[in-house]
């Protein structure tokens, strides 16, 4: 649910199958719903993704050989990190779009010609699974683009902050969420990129997003991935207006960016602070200022990494906790 000028606006989007998932924009689908559906889980905005609409920093763990795109590197059984990237039109064709949707006002009605209003996709990129395809050709959604993927490579300097938080050598990725054993307490951790095949994570630190959570600083970045859904609203508010301001005004645990409803019939409902014209990013969050240990667990690969490199960074602070997570600094 989201409010704009003053008026309420129902939003719905179902998800898509696991690898296609994407965080939600700011700017919600307008789709209308019937009926309202029972909230089953709560979960904060910043770590959830609706089917087609993702920011540019969400990613997805995949297996090349599913895709198809790492075959010709001998890599095809290999977990991969791939980060979204949007294909969208060319100047002229994103201005017939915009004219039609003028005068017409229904874009499923526009006609696309995928192969020359398109701009050039990198050899490697592959359209979301989700995405409705005629003869061949993907369909662009209701905003003119085809979501997709791309692989992060290590040299590509476009993904730079993306591949920090991977080892492709040793099969690890760079991960926050709840310690396992006090969900009070938070875990950065090296995590096998098997366990997070087929899902989609979040980017976030110093370079992502204007930093709102403090991580790091220039000299030293900080990046880590969330996988989305990872972090559950405990006592969250109703759909009421005044409630839903009252909670991210009022309650320690509303310092975040928004929250997404996970339903019972599968759909994802989204209310972002922007909605209810309350600000983000804004200071102390709540994630930020939450407890944190590191959990590395490298010591077979610890002497193989480069010593630039963020695996090496927080294996020699290994097993330390910081009261608060944008206390986290290293001994360079």
């Amino acid at each position: 649910w989201g409010s704009r000028g003053g008026g309420w606006a129902r939003s719905v989007s179902c998800l898509s199958a696991a690898c296609d998932c994407f965080r939600a924009s700011p700017r919600l689908d307008r789709t209308p719903f019937k009926s309202a559906p029972s909230a089953r889980t709560a979960c904060w905005a910043h770590h959830e993704a609706l089917g087609l609409r993702a920011a540019e920093d969400a990613v997805c763990v995949c297996d090349g050989g599913e895709t198809g795109a790492f075959r010709q590197k001998g890599a095809s059984d290999q977990p991969y990190l791939w980060a979204r990237l949007d294909r969208k039109p060319n100047k002229q064709a994103e201005k017939r779009f915009k004219n039609f949707l003028h005068s017409k006002g229904n874009p499923k009605e526009f006609f696309w010609n995928v192969e020359e209003d398109f701009k050039p996709a990198p050899e490697c990129w592959i359209p979301a699974k989700e995405i409705e395809q005629i003869n061949g050709n993907p369909v662009p959604d209701e905003n003119g683009h085809i979501p997709g993927w791309v692989p992060v490579e290590k040299n590509n300097k476009q993904y730079c902050w993306h591949s920090s938080v991977v080892n492709y050598e040793f099969g690890i990725a760079l991960v926050l969420k709840h310690h396992p054993d006090d969900s009070g307490l938070l875990e950065i951790s090296a995590v096998p990129l098997s366990d997070l095949l087929e899902q989609t994570l979040e980017l976030i630190g110093t370079n992502i997003n204007g930093n709102p959570y403090g991580l790091g600083n220039k000299k030293h970045p900080l990046h880590l991935l969330i996988p989305h859904g990872a972090f559950q609203i405990r006592n969250r508010p109703s759909l009421k207006h005044n409630h839903l301001l009252s909670w991210f005004e009022g309650c320690k645990e509303g310092k975040i960016e928004g929250i997404v409803w996970h339903c019972g019939d599968g759909c994802l409902i989204k209310v972002h602070r922007h909605h209810l014209g309350l600000c983000w990013p804004i200071p102390d969050t709540y994630m930020s200022s939450r407890p944190v240990i590191i959990n590395m667990n490298l010591n077979k690969c610890h002497s193989a990494f480069d010593i630039k490199c963020l695996f090496n960074h927080f294996s020699k602070i290994d097993n330390q906790k910081f009261a608060r997570l944008k206390d986290i600094i290293f001994d360079v």
